[in-house]
């Protein structure tokens, strides 16, 4: 059976879309940081909620309006009052997880899908700069301060799925990996600013 490399690239793309990683990131680090029960279960709820049913509930919304013309959102135009929208449930998210006094380290990462994702409708006026690797390399970089140099073979990942972007003629090569070098970036610096500036 001959190997469809455009059909593996569509599988890759459509599994890992941000909302994914949002809520795989936040079980596995509510689990690794977190010893009270009722604050792991807070924590995924929210990333379950705001984080990966609410972008999802939100995307098809537009799909259905056909405010979205395809799945891969290649008009960036259309991706601003769904990115706009989806940092209100992510300012909704850190309120809960901040009354809820969850770890600094989950509670300044999840504070930087606010942030990032401001910055991502920014740069999305004047370049469709790529959100799939976006979402993949902010997960990376949690995954680096949390477990040091083993967080990187996380970047596997993220650039298998910029492979798929750029497969997909969804992006450039520049926009993937603009988007993954950003996000990591923004990422940890962030969560390292945060932590050391407000940590115990």
């Amino acid at each position: 059976m001959n190997f469809n490399s455009a059909k593996f690239a569509r599988i890759i793309s459509t599994i890992f879309v941000p909302p994914s990683f949002t809520l795989l990131t936040f079980i596995f680090l509510t689990n690794y940081l977190e010893i009270n029960i009722n604050k792991i279960l807070i924590t995924i709820l929210v990333a379950l909620i705001f984080g990966f049913i609410s972008p999802i509930w939100l995307f098809l919304h537009y799909r259905k309006k056909e405010s979205i013309i395809d799945i891969d959102a290649s008009i960036k135009e259309e991706r601003t009052i769904p990115m706009l929208i989806s940092v209100l449930f992510f300012v909704a998210g850190f309120a809960i997880l901040f009354f809820a006094e969850i770890n600094l380290i989950i509670l300044a990462f999840w504070f930087c899908y606010i942030s990032n994702t401001l910055l991502t409708v920014l740069i999305n006026r004047v370049w469709k700069i790529s959100a799939h690797t976006m979402g993949a390399a902010g997960p990376a970089a949690v995954f680096t301060f949390v477990l040091g140099y083993n967080g990187l073979l996380f970047l596997l990942l993220v650039l298998i799925l910029g492979w798929s972007r750029v497969k997909l003629k969804c992006h450039t090569v520049a926009q993937v990996i603009t988007g993954g070098i950003l996000a990591f970036a923004s990422t940890y610096f962030q969560i390292y600013f945060i932590v050391n500036s407000f940590g115990k």
